[in-house]
């Protein structure tokens, strides 16, 4: 069983840029699904941007970033962050989102998703904006 915290970087329209950026600073693996790869683009244009991206190098160092929709407020700077707690204990994942979801406002609920068997978003009672996914460990 394993927990991991990770800073997540919301963009607009510029996400693979920014992952491609940072993994040339910090070297490591470059994963991106887009919006089309998990059938969720709101319009045609957003269809190649990133729904979920992350770089992760040997050192340790990983990022995760995402193209923000068209049908979510972005203003660059301004919740430019969440923090991303991934795990590969789906009854661990959920007693955190239960805890975390306490006087929370409920973003995206905690269930089954294209790339994830659990994903959930909420923003805590303290104006954190988690995003949370369990997903087996990989060998």
């Amino acid at each position: 069983m394993s927990v991991t915290a990770t800073a997540h970087i919301n963009l607009r329209g510029n996400a693979r840029e920014a992952l491609e950026f940072y993994r040339s600073v910090f070297g490591g693996e470059l994963t991106i699904a887009t919006y089309t790869d998990i059938h969720a683009a709101e319009d045609p244009a957003q269809a190649n941007q990133v729904a979920w991206g992350q770089v992760s190098a040997p050192n340790g160092f990983r990022v995760m970033a995402y193209d923000v929709q068209p049908s979510k407020r972005y203003h660059a700077g301004e919740n430019a962050f969440y923090i991303a707690l991934h795990g590969t204990d789906a009854d661990e994942i959920t007693k955190f989102w239960a805890a975390l979801a306490d006087g929370a406002d409920i973003l995206t609920p905690l269930g089954p998703a294209a790339f994830a068997p659990l994903y959930g978003m909420l923003t805590d009672r303290f104006g954190v904006t988690w995003v949370i996914d369990a997903a087996p460990q990989q060998n």
